[in-house]
């Protein structure tokens, strides 16, 4: 009788080989910004700011007002339940005029809660909300910080990693649909 095979292996994971930054833009933030700036960095083409929390919304707005960063086109964040800052936040900025693309992105920590960007675009409004919803993370200062797309009863955060599948809220689905998970 043939032993049932054993799981893989898990992959390490594979740290993203960015490098510096150098153009006109990177030099004047790092002039204008200096400490509150982490990192400037271009991975594959795609450049991006690593900034101090506190300090995301005001390079936000530098960017729209002296590079012409007008549109958010989106605001989303990642879980890293593991690192002692388990949440980044990322803005993707992109300029019309320049036809260029801009990630800044923070670290923050359970609980902390970053400033809304809606002082400078009122489009990070429902985008904000998304990131609540899914991860849990509080915008201060944001006009409406609610849930956008579960119920307002729902219990937990889907997109963070240590919530499985498996851990969706059985109680709403069965007050609200009637159903058993098929889980």
């Amino acid at each position: 009788m043939a032993e049932p095979p054993k799981p893989a292996a898990a992959k390490p994971a594979v740290k993203m080989a960015a490098t510096p930054w150098e153009a006109e833009l990177p030099t004047q933030l790092r002039a204008e910004f200096a400490e509150r700036i982490v990192e400037l960095s271009t991975y594959l083409g795609q450049n991006f700011i690593v900034a101090k929390s506190d300090s995301a919304i005001d390079i936000i707005e530098y960017l729209k007002l002296e590079f012409d960063f007008d549109f958010l086109s989106d605001l989303t964040a990642a879980h890293y339940p593991k690192d002692e800052l388990p949440f980044e936040i990322i803005y993707i900025l992109y300029s019309f005029p320049r036809n260029e693309r801009l990630r800044v992105k923070i670290r923050i920590a359970e609980g902390e809660r970053p400033p809304t960007a809606t002082v400078v675009f009122p489009a990070a409004n429902w985008l904000e909300r998304e990131v609540f919803d899914m991860f849990g993370i509080e915008f201060a200062d944001h006009p409406d910080m609610r849930r956008l797309l579960l119920p307002d009863e729902w219990t937990g955060y889907p997109l963070r990693k240590d919530y499985g599948i498996l851990n969706m809220d059985n109680r709403w689905v069965q007050e609200n649909l009637g159903i058993e998970s098929g889980q």
